[in-house]
């Protein structure tokens, strides 16, 4: 990660408007960037007719997802103290941020599309975790595999293209560590009974569900459930 934030931001600029936000995550601040100008951002999309596919074209990747907070958190019940993890469309990177906070010795934060990596990359200069936190892009359709294998893989709101299950499992059982563990976080709503079947013949599959109370822009309650799914060497 050679580019200064300055720099970072500046590449940034001549897309979004943006800001960085605190989070505090069990009482650790952490400040993600986030897009002001989004409105704007989302009419030039149309009127260029840019927006053709929105898992895609939308910037998804730029909002603090509770699903990636709830996983980031869960790596810790992992024994991550030098071990080495995965995150896979990482988005703005959150899992990694807090994963990092664990004790890892070594994390890869991916995702396909270049404005998640930048925003991840500056997110990672703003909270100086550059020293544990490597950013790139990577395709899980053309992935080659790691010199060292991972000792954790962990993914936030993947499981949502049927057509990627197999070459994740591919990747998956080819990258992690032989007694490592994937760790899938999905909200319940959009679970995948499919990718546990497929999952099922070559690892030993854990699902389990986590509820999260959340405050909305509106300053209401919310109440949500998501699935974690845990892929161990059978």
């Amino acid at each position: 990660m050679n580019e200064s934030l300055d720099e970072l931001l500046t590449r940034i600029a001549t897309k979004f408007v943006v800001h960085f936000e605190d989070i505090a995550i069990d009482d650790t601040p952490l400040e993600i960037l986030q897009i002001d100008n989004m409105r704007e951002h989302l009419d030039t999309l149309l009127h260029t007719n840019a927006l053709r596919n929105p898992l895609h074209d939308l910037p998804l990747w730029a909002k603090v997802w509770p699903c990636s907070l709830v996983l980031g958190r869960l790596v810790r019940k992992y024994d991550p103290a030098g071990k080495r993890l995965l995150e896979l469309g990482a988005g703005c990177g959150l899992v990694s941020l807090i994963a990092a906070r664990y004790g890892l010795s070594h994390i890869d934060c991916t995702d396909i599309n270049d404005d998640a990596i930048l925003f991840a990359k500056a997110n990672v200069r703003k909270n100086a975790l550059e020293d544990t936190i490597d950013v790139f892009r990577f395709d899980i359709k053309n992935a080659p595999i790691p010199d060292t294998p991972y000792d954790i893989i962990a993914a936030s709101e993947i499981l949502y293209l049927p057509e990627l299950f197999d070459p994740i499992l591919r990747f998956v059982d080819k990258a992690l560590a032989p007694k490592g563990c994937a760790l899938f976080a999905t909200d319940y709503a959009r679970r995948q009974s499919k990718f546990l079947k497929k999952a099922k013949k070559r690892f030993t599959v854990t699902e389990g569900h986590i509820g999260v109370k959340s405050t909305n822009e509106a300053g209401d309650e919310e109440r949500s459930l998501y699935t974690i799914t845990i892929l161990t060497r059978s």
